[in-house]
């Protein structure tokens, strides 16, 4: 955790440097998903309530080291001013240099800039000194709130912390690191992980690290098929990474000798083609019948299961969706969980874009103790690995 949060610094009449996630969906010019907006509003109320001006800083998408007009904060700026009931955000036309230190004093004691785009300079991403001494000497003080970025050795999330005297954790970093850090170091058991999605590479890492930990691990989503292929299952013509089949016997063996419960789907919808309107039937995984088509979603056997493991558990964490959610007839495995989910009386961390969606439309959101905005930082965590942006505040 983080030594130092907001509340241990004096903010009054200082200039604070917030490192914000403003990697927001934009189609021409216009955001389609402000979440995580939103979800630094609260760091930001706080400094502008305890009278500071605060300059934020942020990367969107990748613009490989230069100025390009699409990848322009400046839509972010208008929806922050809308967010914060119309108060203006001075926008800066560069995140460093003369143009910067104009927008910064254009805005006043207690005002609010956006920064462009720190990825349009590839010091950003190398992690330059000489740049994060220019990010630094922007403000008094230095505050992280961008968990989503926080895997990333960057100048604006790393090199910046050597360069100023006070850094701090914004509230969103501080919630993240505390809820992640709690079903990792000290879950209220029994533990339940729930891990779907299309590829076992991408979750390898929080699979091994979670088993030493869990009391029950269930697998859904395209990734299940590695591991029924694994166990000679025919599987027809799901998603298998051939290359991880050793990999995923291994985890096996590993979760038999802890001895926790390791779940996969007994039964599946399956169709010729990943599209609206494929004919879709119901098979359990083991019936040869499949051919080539391949599986989208779990079946109600599945669903039962894991609901029943789901519904005992006192902390859960769910990170990727049991089958294609985003067409309704592939949908009833990962809205059944995201509801199981949403009942347990305990911790519940979700992480993951699809995740996240899901929630949405189970329409259970409000029912969830922290939905993490992390993404690959998310993941990384869960996986075991020290993240630069969090390891530098310590």
């Amino acid at each position: 955790m983080a030594s130092r949060t907001l509340s241990d610094l004096e903010v009054s009449g200082k200039r604070v440097l917030v490192r914000v996630d403003f990697n927001v969906p934009i189609k021409n010019g216009a955001i389609t998903d402000d979440t995580r907006i939103r979800a630094s509003l609260p760091t930001i109320t706080w400094l502008l309530d305890h009278g500071a001006t605060v300059i934020l800083a942020s990367h969107l998408g990748r613009p490989k080291g230069k100025p390009n007009p699409e990848f322009s904060l400046r839509a972010c700026a208008e929806r922050l001013s809308t967010l914060l009931g119309g108060r203006p955000v001075q926008f800066a036309e560069d995140c460093i240099g003369e143009a910067t230190r104009t927008a910064i004093q254009a805005a006043g004691k207690g005002g609010v800039v956006l920064l462009e785009n720190l990825r349009f300079h590839p010091e950003e991403e190398k992690n330059d000194p000489a740049f994060a001494k220019q990010l630094a000497e922007l403000a008094d003080v230095y505050v992280n709130d961008a968990f989503g970025s926080a895997h990333r050795a960057h100048a604006s999330t790393e090199g910046i912390v050597h360069q100023v005297k006070e850094a701090a954790a914004g509230l969103l970093m501080g919630k993240e690191v505390e809820y992640l850090g709690r079903v990792l170091e000290n879950p209220d058991r029994p533990f339940v992980a729930v891990l779907g999605g299309a590829k076992v590479s991408d979750k390898l890492e929080v699979i091994e690290n979670l088993i030493s930990k869990v009391d029950a691990l269930l697998i859904g989503g395209a990734m299940a098929y590695t591991f029924l292929k694994a166990r000679g299952i025919e599987v027809g013509k799901s998603l298998v990474e051939a290359d991880l089949l050793d990999s995923a016997r291994d985890v096996e063996r590993r979760a038999k000798e802890r001895g926790l419960r390791f779940e996969l789907p007994v039964d599946h919808v399956v169709a010729p083609k990943l599209e609206a309107g494929a004919p879709a039937e119901l098979l359990d995984v083991t019936d040869a019948g499949i051919g080539d088509r391949m599986g989208l979603d779990i079946g109600p056997k599945t669903i039962a299961t894991y609901r029943s493991v789901i519904a005992g558990a006192k902390t859960v964490v769910w990170n990727g969706p049991m089958g294609v959610f985003e067409i309704d007839t592939f949908a009833k495995g990962t809205i059944e969980v995201a509801r199981a989910v949403a009942e347990v009386r305990g911790t519940t961390v979700i992480g993951g874009g699809d995740s996240i969606a899901a929630v949405a439309k189970a329409g259970v959101t409000d029912k969830i103790t922290h939905i993490s905005t992390g993404g690959g930082a998310s993941l990384e965590f869960l996986g075991g690995r020290t993240l630069p942006g969090v390891a530098a505040l310590k």
